[in-house]
């Protein structure tokens, strides 16, 4: 992505850094606020921003991953602020396409990444659910705190210990879903 603030915005390299720092942390995606500030095209920029031709190697497997999602109730909807093709790829590669009833991103939201409660309601509508009968399992805080305004459950992936206030649990690991999902 600096790369290409660089390119198509003319920046140095430690101005790129700093600008894409920025829109993620303001609107919760870099592509959101080139959107909004520089008109840029948001078909063109995930097409240039997701070219990894050694995805396969960068993907980081974790063995138990599919027993425990195959463990958990209830449907299983990836929300994501990536383009559908590197969300589906990344899927396939882990081996767990199977078990989710659908991916919603980046273009499902129509540009609205998450924290943006317009790509959350999005996704409730999409899904026809209901905020309060989902638990929202994310590492981004802003992303629980959305859905914890809905009325959904929330588990924070994350090593940190502190809880807040709109987070109902803290794990470290996805593994570790099965054992608590239930009790949320």
């Amino acid at each position: 992505m600096t790369q290409y603030l660089m390119t198509h915005l003319k920046l140095s390299e430690y101005d790129a850094c700093n600008l894409r720092r920025e829109y993620w942390h303001k609107y919760g995606a870099t592509l959101h606020g080139l959107m909004r500030h520089h008109g840029t095209d948001p078909h063109h920029f995930l097409h240039q921003t997701h070219q990894f031709p050694q995805l396969d190697a960068m993907v980081i497997r974790t063995r138990g991953l599919r027993s425990a999602l195959m463990q958990l109730s209830g449907r299983k909807i990836v929300f994501t602020n990536a383009p559908m093709v590197y969300a589906e790829h990344v899927l396939a590669l882990l081996k767990v396409r199977d078990l989710f009833d659908g991916v919603f991103s980046i273009e499902s939201t129509r540009f609205e990444p998450k924290p943006s409660m317009r790509g959350f309601l999005r996704l409730l509508r999409k899904f026809r659910l209901q905020a309060n009968r989902c638990i929202m399992v994310e590492d981004s805080q802003p992303a629980l705190k959305t859905a914890k305004r809905l009325g959904m459950k929330t588990i924070h992936i994350t090593r940190d210990t502190g809880r807040t206030a709109y987070v109902d649990a803290n794990l470290r690991s996805v593994l570790a879903l099965p054992k608590i999902a239930a009790s949320i």
